[in-house]
């Protein structure tokens, strides 16, 4: 007995493709158990993260002001630490982006004369401003600064080169930078063992290099993380996979201690670091978000495979990955080759959301960005990838990036409502 999807039809999915979605369902069995197996090694890990710290009641109280001795900020940090692998971890609602924690990240770590290797090609727009490379004056930047930047780009299958990586390492390569996801590029993410080789790798030829990864996306959709993979430090966003779809802001930074304290004390103010900083009331937030993180991204990763699966026996759109590929990000990427096509199939993301599904999107000057960005973003939090959205830049050849979604439903309809 096949899979019933004509539930779907009452939401004005053609009997036609739902029935081809039913058959992706069953197709889809093997992957959503394999799904299923990480999102339990990675939640049995945080709860007992959240054991061996003792976590209790009195750590989900609230401070005000500088927030000194905080002691349920430091107990979340000490769970976000084992949890991803690290000595420490600085967790705070006072860092907005993912963006901004992985800035705090370079400008805590990199002085004057260092130079920053990025082993994954260029990294996103927003983060090329941070480094001072692309168009415009970017003032404050890594370059203003006096740190020089290179990059390496990755082989035409995606993995890195590692010949590569090893010869560019010279005397001045301070830190060695990986973007685990693909970004607004075409590339497949990183996957745990490619960066446990750029790790291994840029330790053998320089042991104090410092390996430090963009984890944005990337958390949980395996079951290692940066800090068991040989890495240094790592810096995501809690409005991503480790919010668990219920954090309203905030970010974290994970490593070595003394490199942690480096980035907080840029943060914050040398002398200070990582000893101020008032939770207002977000222990609770925070620390639930973590705790229930694994199973949403299962229904972000399950969400993605099913869009994969269909758009690839309808012939709609090139897809990456493909629906049984492993994935080592949430994101995936649609290649249209045609502007209405994609602009149709993000407002169709749109139309089902819930919140503005009544809205139409439209391309504009997205800060940061050097081309025009259209986004569907009918999220509770605003900018939460975890929830589902679909965006990208309106240049040939016209890729869209979907990406969360807190229920996998959700996904399937939009997905079937834009094949309609």
């Amino acid at each position: 007995m096949g899979i019933d999807f004509t539930r779907f039809t009452r939401y004005g999915v053609s009997p036609e493709i739902a029935k081809i979605g039913a058959e992706c369902e069953e197709e889809l069995a093997e992957v959503y158990a394999g799904i299923d197996e990480v999102a339990s090694v990675n939640e049995l890990k945080i709860l007992d993260a959240f054991r061996q710290a003792k976590f209790s009641d009195v750590h989900m109280g609230t401070t005000t002001g500088h927030g000194y001795d905080d002691i349920g900020r430091e107990k979340i940090e000490e769970i976000f630490a084992k949890v991803f692998g690290f000595e420490k971890a600085y967790v705070r609602v006072q860092i907005s982006s993912g963006t901004q924690a992985i800035s705090a990240m370079l400008f805590g770590i990199l002085r004057p004369g260092d130079e920053m290797l990025s082993v994954t090609g260029k990294p996103y727009d927003t983060l090329a401003a941070t480094i001072g490379i692309g168009e415009g004056e970017h003032d404050g930047s890594l370059k203003q600064y006096g740190i020089t930047y290179r990059d390496c780009d990755l082989k035409a299958d995606g993995s890195p080169d590692i010949d590569k990586i090893v010869s560019l390492i010279n005397a001045n390569t301070r830190m060695v930078f990986i973007q685990k996801s693909r970004g607004y590029t075409a590339r497949r993410a990183l996957l745990a063992d490619d960066i446990r080789k750029i790790a291994e790798a840029a330790h053998a030829k320089k042991s104090d290099v410092i390996v430090a990864v963009d984890n944005c996306y990337g958390e949980f959709c395996e079951t290692a993380e940066p800090g068991n993979l040989g890495c240094d430090i790592c810096a995501g966003s809690l409005i991503k996979n480790p919010g668990g779809g219920i954090c309203y802001t905030g970010a974290y930074i994970a490593g070595r201690e003394e490199l942690v304290e480096k980035c907080a004390r840029h943060l914050t103010t040398p002398g200070l670091g990582s000893e101020v900083g008032p939770t207002l009331g977000f222990n609770r937030m925070i620390a639930r978000g973590l705790f229930t993180a694994p199973q949403c991204v299962a229904e972000c990763l399950k969400g993605a495979a099913f869009a994969a699966a269909i758009l690839e026996k309808t012939g709609y759109a090139e897809t990456s990955p493909a629906a049984g590929e492993k994935r080592g990000d949430i994101v995936q990427t649609l290649i249209f080759n045609d502007e209405e096509r994609m602009k149709d199939f993000i407002g169709k993301i749109q139309a089902c959301s819930p919140v503005d599904s009544f809205v139409t999107p439209e391309p504009w000057d997205m800060p940061g960005y050097e081309d025009k960005v259209i986004m569907a973003a009918g999220a509770f939090v605003q900018g939460a990838t975890t929830e589902l959205s679909c965006d990208g830049p309106i240049k040939p050849p016209y890729i869209a990036y979907l990406q969360g979604g807190l229920v996998a439903d959700q996904a399937k309809l939009a997905v079937m409502l834009t094949l309609s």
